[in-house]
């Protein structure tokens, strides 16, 4: 319920071995800097020619030797790209968009205005496309941001330790089970298909499985919540007549 398999279909997906020996899918997110680390290294294609796609001309790549941009994708003028980060294949890195590094991304994702990541995968088909803030979270394959989406990463209670200057790590309650995930900051896991609508808050250490809707507005708590939910948000709104204006 909780492995990689469970959220994706990792067929296809060129960095799909980041899941490797991972029994919780959360697990993969603390790999990814050693990920990016060995994959220039060892990768005779990142050896090669780390931009391979057009990086125009008011984009703004920092620690270049670290970056590495796929056949056909763009970086807009006005993005900010710090690394160590992967691009794949035909994506768009739009004007505004902010990365601030340990990024993978598959082919054909979208990171467009005002659209931050830090720590983060995405697989292949993904966007987060306006207004979205995506730190330490896994999205999979054909995922959609609505616009001002925001997975949040450090809980609203968590304080650094004075002596040590660590926070606590982030434990997960699922059906009456603890998991000690064992990361201070986790965003969301946000499976295949899985769409959020505008203004949704996925609270630190959302799971949310595949094929699932979330309605706009929604502030997701943290927990599991399985495939193919519709989770809806219910408010009510008051209408009087305006008195001020006799």
């Amino acid at each position: 319920m909780l492995s990689p398999n469970s959220f994706f279909d990792l067929e296809g997906y060129k960095h799909k071995h980041i899941f490797d020996g991972c029994a919780f899918v959360w697990e993969a997110i603390s790999k990814i800097g050693q990920y990016i680390m060995v994959y220039a290294t060892e990768n005779d294609d990142a050896k090669r020619n780390a931009i391979k796609g057009k990086v125009l001309p008011g984009a703004f790549i920092d620690n270049g030797a670290g970056i590495y941009v796929g056949e056909g994708s763009i970086v807009e003028p006005g993005a900010f790209i710090q690394g160590p980060c992967i691009i794949g294949r035909n994506c768009q890195v739009r004007s505004g968009a902010y990365i601030r590094g340990n990024v993978i991304t598959g082919d054909d994702c979208i990171i467009g205005h005002t659209s931050e990541l830090k720590n983060a995968i995405m697989l292949n088909h993904s966007q987060a496309p306006h207004f979205n803030y995506v730190g330490d979270s896994i999205l999979g394959s054909y995922v959609n941001l609505g616009c001002g989406t925001i997975c949040s990463n450090v809980p609203l209670v968590s304080f650094k330790d004075r002596a040590t200057g660590k926070r606590p790590p982030i434990i997960l309650k699922i059906d009456g089970k603890a998991y000690n995930t064992g990361l201070a900051k986790f965003g969301a896991v946000v499976g295949d298909n899985t769409e959020t609508g505008c203004n949704t808050v996925l609270n630190p250490g959302c799971l949310v499985g595949k094929n699932c809707r979330i309605y706009p507005g929604t502030s997701l708590p943290k927990g599991y919540y399985g495939d193919a939910q519709m989770i809806k948000l219910r408010q009510t709104s008051e209408f009087a007549p305006r008195n001020d204006l006799n």
